[in-house]
């Protein structure tokens, strides 16, 4: 009688073992799987009882078992990747007495299992739906596919979970089969939905653990009509809506098919509230603002009409800033806000002696997940002085300049990525329109546009690249009349790295024969940035920025460094070193920035 080769095999590893007593201890070493890419791999070193035994003393007998059972084991692993027939041979060695076993499994995978029969269907009103169509049609694997089990669960669940979506609750399988036939390689499907009935939005109810918010309030944020058809994506939007207004820590969000009344499923909304209010302190440095601490007070609801109001204070050595804001929630046309706040802020630097309060009264609007318009009018009065004009003797005062503007603004910001904390899949971009009429609260006619985009794409698993830009143009015949908040300047982290704040630009020489900025009509900027991570916390950047802020013709300066890459806990913390290549004021730039991309 011929036994098996795997019997065989198995009856000599026996006799091995006791040939060599059943005393003497043996230690596994090093497993070794020839012959498979890296998941499969993965997944036969994963249910292989010979890797948890390694380092651990074991009898003969033990490990001749635990060497027969490695090619049961490697087969079985095998076979969710489509492969039921490999050839397996699994060998032991070592490199003297008593050191540790080495044991290596080599493995030809053969000919895999490929879908023969397919019948995936959805009967019932499921079978028209257009996009569940959609979802059938991408099904894989498909026929002639080598049936990997993983796709396949992939494939079924995906049309399960969008039966759910699309409200048809009472979907159940009709047939859930699959048939293999190693001798002929081949896998059959039979997967069959019975959708039942499509059902639709019930009665909305809103509950507050406790009550914060008038509920006619909250009740406007539900856009559609009771009795429209069902889907999850309409109550992922409302819990959004909910979690922007920011009045509550938790929003529970449950519908009911159970208690449907007819074709109609109620839903329940549970909200707990967030805490009234936030402190926020710290403290802060900058080269040209000095050291300062920044506290602020917001509250999250003032009254049951949902009003927020926020204080916050950065008081640094020679800059300070001093904001207040009202907020009241609209949810007419866009959802959004309008918002009154005033600034008042204070800037004694090296380049000048600024002071400017500035009201604005605006209303922001959700077009879509990804865009928000901003409408705002702007009353600006400002006070400023240029430190590059003083004659240097402190007995004569600052040649004070004062402009007044009121203007209408308009912006526009667009974020589409897939996390705006650390996005390695993302488009974000801003555009700014703003514009006054000498005559009609401003000194002098102008016109500004301003763009800026930002572009981030992961490269494998440890790399990301980033393209940042900025455009800006302003139509004006008086610039020297425009305040410095209404001027354009380059220079510095944000900017051109490897210059100063606001270094790159129209400057003028001061009496102790530096150059000071002025800022400019227009700005142009542009950088390119890699980021290799060595951990998933801990990475590092090269970067090239160029740009220019100017007049009439651009005199471009570019900037080259490198820098070290942290995603903290609180996010991303960015140090950075840079050397401008066109006569900067100093040989190197350092740079400390913290918070998220976008």
């Amino acid at each position: 009688m011929r036994f098996p080769h795997r019997i065989a095999a198995a009856l000599c590893l026996v006799a091995t073992a006791v040939a060599g007593g059943h005393a003497h201890a043996a230690q596994v070493g090093a497993v070794e799987v020839v012959g498979l890419d890296e998941a499969m791999t993965g997944n036969v070193t994963a249910a292989l009882s010979l890797v948890e035994a390694q380092g651990k003393e074991l009898s003969g007998r033990r490990l001749a078992y635990l060497v027969r059972e490695a090619d049961d084991e490697t087969r079985e692993a095998l076979q969710p990747f489509g492969y039921y027939s490999p050839e397996i041979t699994v060998e032991r060695s070592r490199n003297g007495d008593g050191a540790p076993v080495t044991v290596t499994i080599t493995v030809d995978l053969g000919e895999p299992v490929r879908v023969r029969g397919f019948n995936v269907a959805i009967d019932g009103a499921g079978g028209r739906d257009r996009y569940l169509r959609e979802d059938l049609a991408g099904f894989r694997p498909q026929p002639g596919d080598v049936f990997d089990h993983a796709v396949y669960e992939a494939s079924k669940n995906t049309i399960s979970r969008r039966l759910a979506v699309r409200g048809y609750f009472d979907a159940d399988f009709a047939s859930r089969r699959v048939e293999v036939t190693r001798a002929e390689h081949a896998a059959d499907i039979d997967l069959v939905w019975n959708s039942g009935q499509r059902y639709d939005m019930g009665a909305m109810t809103f509950e507050q653990t406790r009550r914060i918010i008038r509920p006619e309030l909250i009740e406007r944020l539900v856009y559609w009509e009771e009795g429209s058809y069902y889907h999850q994506g309409k109550l992922d939007r409302l819990r959004e809506s909910l979690a922007r207004l920011d009045y509550f820590a938790s929003i529970d969000i449950e519908p009911h098919p159970e208690a449907a009344v007819g074709n109609d499923v109620p839903v329940t909304v549970t909200l707990t509230p967030a805490k009234r209010s936030i402190y926020t302190a710290g403290v802060s440095y900058g080269t040209d603002s000095g050291a300062g601490i920044r506290l602020g007070l917001e509250r999250r609801y003032i009254n049951d009409r949902g009003h927020k109001a926020l204080a916050q204070l950065d008081y640094a050595q020679r800059r300070k800033t001093l904001t207040l804001q009202y907020r009241i929630p609209a949810f007419a046309w866009l959802d959004g806000w309008y918002t009154i706040s005033a600034q008042a802020a204070d800037e004694q630097t090296d380049f000048m002696d600024s002071r400017r309060i500035e009201f604005v009264g605006s209303r922001s609007g959700e077009v879509n997940r990804h865009l928000t318009a901003i409408a705002s009018v702007h009353a600006l009065r400002e006070r400023w002085a240029y430190v590059g004009e003083d004659d240097g003797d402190p007995a004569t005062l600052p040649d004070y300049r004062y402009a007044t503007y009121t203007y209408p603004s308009l912006r526009a910001e667009y974020v589409d990525a897939d996390n705006p904390v650390f996005p390695t899949d993302g488009l974000a971009g801003t555009l700014l329109l703003r514009g006054g009429v000498e005559g009609a609260g401003s000194d002098a006619n102008f016109g500004q546009v301003r763009a800026t985009a930002h572009w981030f794409r992961g490269i494998g698993e440890r790399n990301r690249l980033i393209m940042r830009g900025e455009l800006g143009h302003t139509w004006t015949d008086a610039l020297v009349d425009m305040p410095p908040s209404l001027r354009f300047f380059a220079g510095g982290a944000g900017s051109i790295r490897g210059y100063g704040w606001r270094e790159v630009g129209p400057r003028i020489e001061g009496a102790d024969g530096k150059l000071y900025a002025l800022g400019a009509k227009n700005v142009a900027t542009g950088s390119v940035e890699f980021e290799h991570y060595f951990t998933p916390s801990w990475g590092a950047a090269v970067f090239a920025d160029t740009g220019s802020a100017f007049n009439s013709d651009p005199d471009f300066r570019s900037g080259v460094g490198a820098g070290v890459r942290w995603r903290s806990p609180v996010g991303p913390v960015r140090l950075d070193i840079a050397r401008g290549l066109d006569s900067p004021d100093s040989s190197f730039e350092l740079y400390l920035s913290v918070g998220a991309d976008l």
